[in-house]
C-alpha cells in the first residue's frame, strides 16, 4: 500500500535546539512528513532545470529525490572541446565522444547529485542520438520504449513516490527531453490510480516563460494552466547579510558536468525554476503541490535561520 501523501503532519515530541542548530531547519519544516521525488530526464545534465527545488527538498526540508537518466548522454561530444585537455581525450572526435562520453557523463552526473542530495541515481543507458525537435525519433527508433516503461513503472512501484518531476516537454525543446517526460507520464498511467504520484513539468527561465501548449498527438502532456502554476526562486537571497542565494547550488552542479562545455554558459542564468501540473493528475493534485511549494518556498525566518547556521556569530 502506498504511504499516505506527504502533507500529513508528524508530532514531533522531542524536537532539541540542539538538532535545529545541527540541520539548519525551523521546528515546522522538520515536523512535516518527509517528500518523495522522482525525477525522470533524458540526459545526465536536466536536472538543472530543478536544482534548485531538489536542493531545498533532499537538503533543507529532508526529502528523498531519485533519479532515472534515460540516454548515456554521447551526442554531447558536439560541446566538449574544453574538455578535452582536462579528460586528457579527444572527445570532440565523434567516434571517441560517442565511445568515452557515456562513462564520464555518468560519473558528472553522480558528483552532481551528490551535491544536490540525490539518493539513488538509475542510469537506462539509451542512446542519445542527435539534437531533434521530434520525440518520435526517440520514442520509435532510438530507445526501446517498452523497457523504458517497464523500469519506469518498477520504480514507481518500489519507491511510493508522492511526487515525479519530468521537464516540460514544451514545443521549442528537445525531442529526447519530450519523449523522456511522454515516457514518464504513461508509466504513471498504467499505475493503479490510488498508486500514481503527482506529475509536474519542469522549465527554467524567467519569471513569465511563454505560454505552454501540449504535444500534438499526446493528450496528457496537456497541463491545467498555459502558464506555470508554480515557480521556485533561486535568487533568494540568505545568510550573512543576504550575500547567498540558491544560484549558487545551481553553479556547483553546471560545474560538474565539465565535458559539456555550452553547459557551463548557464551559470547565473535562468532565475525561477517553473512548474506546470499536468492534467492527468489526480483530483486534489492541486492542493497537494501547493502544500508542497508552500515548504520549498524559503520563507524570511528560514532564510534567517540559515543565515545564523551559517553565518560567524562573533561578527
Amino acid at each position: 500500500m502506498k504511504p499516505q501523501p506527504f502533507l500529513a503532519f508528524l508530532v514531533v515530541a522531542l524536537l532539541t535546539s540542539a538538532t535545529v542548530a545541527q540541520n539548519g531547519a525551523l521546528p515546522r519544516e522538520l515536523a512535516r512528513k518527509p517528500v518523495r521525488v522522482l525525477l525522470v530526464v533524458a540526459h545526465p545534465d536536466d536536472e538543472y532545470e530543478v536544482a534548485g527545488t531538489v536542493y531545498r527538498i533532499s537538503k533543507e526540508l529532508f526529502g528523498t529525490v531519485d533519479q532515472v537518466v534515460i540516454t548515456d548522454g554521447e551526442a554531447g561530444y558536439r560541446y566538449s572541446s574544453l574538455a578535452v585537455p582536462y579528460y586528457g581525450i579527444d572527445l570532440t572526435n565523434e567516434a571517441v565522444g560517442r565511445a568515452r562520453l557515456p562513462g564520464i557523463r555518468k560519473e558528472e552526473a553522480r558528483r552532481a547529485g551528490r551535491i544536490l542530495g540525490i539518493q539513488h541515481q538509475w542510469f537506462l543507458n539509451e542512446k542519445d542520438d542527435r539534437f531533434t525537435l521530434d520525440a518520435g525519433e526517440s520514442l520509435h527508433r532510438s530507445w526501446h520504449e517498452e523497457r523504458i516503461l517497464r523500469v519506469l513503472q518498477q520504480r514507481l512501484s518500489k519507491g511510493h513516490y508522492d511526487f515525479v518531476f519530468v521537464l516540460l516537454p514544451s514545443e521549442q525543446t528537445h525531442g529526447e527531453h519530450k519523449a523522456a517526460s511522454i515516457l514518464a507520464l504513461e508509466a504513471v498511467e498504467r499505475l493503479p490510480a490510488s498508486q500514481r504520484p503527482i506529475v509536474l513539468g519542469a522549465q527554467a527561465g524567467g519569471r513569465d516563460p511563454a505560454p505552454y501548449t501540449s504535444v500534438l498527438g499526446y493528450s496528457f502532456t496537456a497541463t491545467d494552466s498555459p502558464s506555470p502554476q508554480f515557480q521556485f526562486d533561486r535568487n533568494t537571497r540568505f545568510g550573512y547579510r543576504e550575500s547567498l542565494s540558491y544560484q549558487i547550488v545551481v553553479d556547483w552542479i553546471i560545474a560538474e558536468h565539465k565535458s559539456q562545455g555550452l553547459f557551463q554558459t548557464r551559470c547565473q542564468q535562468d532565475r525561477f525554476e517553473n512548474f506546470w501540473l499536468f492534467t492527468v493528475n489526480r483530483t486534489l493534485a492541486a492542493g497537494e503541490a501547493e502544500s508542497l511549494f508552500a515548504a520549498v518556498t524559503p520563507r524570511p525566518e528560514r532564510a534567517r535561520e540559515i543565515g545564523i547556521a551559517g553565518a560567524d556569530k562573533s561578527q
